[in-house]
């Protein structure tokens, strides 16, 4: 159960007591109509059929803002098959790519299909809570898994929590810090050096934090994306984070507003690493980033 307490100000001090929903399809039939903003996912068939064979129903399918292919399965209390229900769809999923690749470009259209990251398929569970079984079973499984916990609090409010995620095959070993040389025009060498502290600082500002790779990015998310960081270019490593360039300080050569503008990744703020006093400056920038996924 959630610690977190929720009050309404208005006219006193009244606590908002939180609830479940009286049952599963009213959980699932919003976190559907609104998944890219709560789950950071492309919603692309609801109920969907697995055959005779398989014999089931998966609940949600979706496709993630790194394209990876998601299966989100709910429960509306505690629900100890959950994981293994989904874990069943999600093998499904891998011996049947080439329909699920019909069904995202009838949906998305064919850029979408073609990009799919099959190397880091997601089941996401979303349920009433978990238990400490759950928790662990999760960390033994070689698949990315997140487990979200849901709370309805009175008529128009839902909270989210994330209750264990695990990177599977996509998980990154910590690096240790590395000395950067401080040159605005550094060489090839140090601007490795540089994108592998920036990797530190990333995957340092909490547990939760996993890794996707891309061929031209790499994304550290929590239940969504909250940074992209892009090869190195010639002069500078680019980071691309989840923050509204409107409510930053903007500073030439160093952070740039890119909302609608191409680019790999995902994040409308730009920032210009070039040395590792850069990486000093931004850290207040990719807290902010990660705070807010």
């Amino acid at each position: 159960m959630s610690g977190l307490k929720l009050f309404n100000t208005a006219g006193g001090l009244t606590e908002v007591v939180p609830r479940l929903a009286e049952i599963e399809a009213d959980v699932q039939s919003l976190v559907e109509a609104h998944m890219e903003t709560m789950l950071g996912v492309r919603f692309l068939a609801s109920e969907y059929n697995t055959g005779p064979v398989h014999g089931g129903r998966i609940d949600s399918l979706g496709l993630d803002e790194n394209g990876a292919p998601v299966i989100v399965e709910y429960k509306r209390a505690t629900d100890a098959g959950v994981i293994h229900q989904g874990l069943y769809y999600l093998a499904w999923l891998m011996d049947h790519k080439a329909e699920f690749q019909r069904l995202v470009r009838d949906r998305l259209g064919a850029d979408a299909a073609s990009r799919i990251l099959w190397s880091s398929p997601r089941l996401i569970c979303v349920a009433g809570d978990f238990t400490r079984y759950d928790v662990h079973a999760v960390r033994e499984h070689r698949r990315s898994i997140d487990l979200v916990r849901y709370r309805l609090y009175g008529d128009d409010h839902i909270g989210l929590e994330t209750v264990a995620s695990v990177a599977g095959h996509a998980a990154v070993p910590r690096r240790r810090r590395r000395t950067v040389r401080r040159s605005a025009a550094a060489p090839v060498g140090a601007l490795r050096e540089l994108a592998g502290a920036v990797d530190e600082v990333l995957l340092g500002l909490g547990a939760d934090v996993v890794t996707v790779h891309r061929k031209q990015y790499r994304a550290y998310q929590r239940l969504r994306n909250f940074a992209c960081v892009c090869l190195p270019q010639q002069t500078k490593v680019l980071a691309y984070l989840k923050v509204r360039p409107q409510g930053v300080d903007l500073v030439p050569g160093f952070t740039r507003d890119v909302t609608g503008l191409g680019h790999h990744g995902t994040g409308d703020l730009e920032v210009q690493l070039r040395s590792e006093r850069d990486l000093e400056r931004a850290g207040d920038l990719f807290r902010l980033a990660y705070t807010g996924s």
